[in-house]
């Protein structure tokens, strides 16, 4: 198993060296774990049980966040890294949605109730619009927001320009383009009609591009990368000093999270947030010292195929504190 190589190999642990201060004034105990606890545990992720105001089929787009498009620049996703649309023929003033029966089959409603901005969006531009069904849809600087039912994974937009009417939605409401500031003519000249995203642009290092925090019904709060990928720790490494012993083929199994900048660190602690020099040449993010890893074997948003591997690899909660549940 290549978990158990790279954890022999980890024997000739990396000391990584840092530039920065003090990972030893963590309040932090060996052995402390953060459990789900009241609402959080009981409170499924953003893609377990529709908003109760949804309609059907509808679900909420929890933590928003921003995702880099090599084509489009930055696209407005929901908690799980999926793209999030608009429709031309619904109206933003005032917000109306023309997309029901098949229509909404194919681009569900992101239902309204459960969304925060995401890092550097206006929150006074995330509002609602009643459907013609009764229940309420996610408005985006009054457009009402959807998905496209062929995404299938974060960063997927391949409801990018279909039928020359759907376009991925960028923070201010506006059509996601890689353009001049304040651009919100539709792209058909630029990021043509029913572009398809290139496969694996900007790989781990997008992936990396923010953290936020998640919920599950299993984990409670946890933190999650820019495409909704589970972020865990490895307990053999070390807070201070600081360790990273995941190294050779124990990389290719759990890559580490790339560099992330404070300000798309979406409820994350932000004390000994430092980016460690790996002596492998990678730069990797810490969370109050502790080194974060992605895992291979998850392969769509909300999988946590990494919790307790081995026994040694956890979820991450908020405060950087291991969660142990399994």
């Amino acid at each position: 198993m290549g978990i158990k190589r790279g954890t022999t190999l980890a024997a000739a642990a990396i000391a990584v060296v840092l530039t920065a201060t003090a990972c030893g004034t963590t309040d932090y105990k060996a052995g402390d774990t953060t459990k789900p606890v009241g609402a959080a545990a009981a409170q499924d992720d953003p893609y377990g049980a529709p908003a109760a105001d949804g309609g059907a089929g509808a679900k909420p787009a929890g933590q928003l966040a921003l995702a880099a498009n090599e084509q489009l620049g930055q696209v407005l996703t929901d908690s799980a890294g999926l793209t999030l649309y608009r429709f031309d023929k619904d109206t933003a003033k005032p917000p109306k949605s023309n997309c029901d029966g098949d229509c909404e089959k194919t681009w569900p409603v992101v239902a309204a109730g459960d969304a925060t901005a995401a890092a550097g969006m206006d929150p006074a531009l995330l509002g609602e619009v009643v459907r013609t069904d009764g229940s309420k849809q996610l408005t985006v600087g009054g457009w009402p927001a959807y998905r496209y039912n062929k995404d299938t994974k974060a960063g997927d937009v391949n409801g990018q320009g279909v039928g020359g009417v759907w376009f991925a939605l960028a923070a201010d409401g506006k059509k996601a383009a890689k353009a001049a500031p304040g651009a919100g003519a539709a792209p058909e000249a630029g990021a043509g009609a029913g572009a398809a995203p290139e496969a694996g642009a900007g790989g781990a290092a997008e992936a990396g591009a923010a953290l936020s925090v998640a919920k599950n019904a299993k984990l409670g709060e946890h933190i999650v990368d820019g495409k909704g990928m589970t972020v865990y720790r490895f307990k053999p490494d070390t807070q201070w000093p600081m360790v990273s012993k995941c190294v050779g083929d124990c990389l290719t199994k759990w890559p580490v999270v790339p560099p992330v900048d404070k300000g798309n660190a979406k409820g994350i602690i932000e004390k000994n947030y430092l980016v460690l020099d790996r002596p492998d040449g990678k730069k990797q993010q810490s969370v109050d010292c502790w080194p974060v890893y992605t895992f291979a074997g998850d392969k769509n948003p909300g999988d946590i195929n990494g919790q307790g591997v081995g026994g040694t690899w956890y979820a991450v909660s908020p405060n950087g504190k291991l969660i142990t549940v399994k």
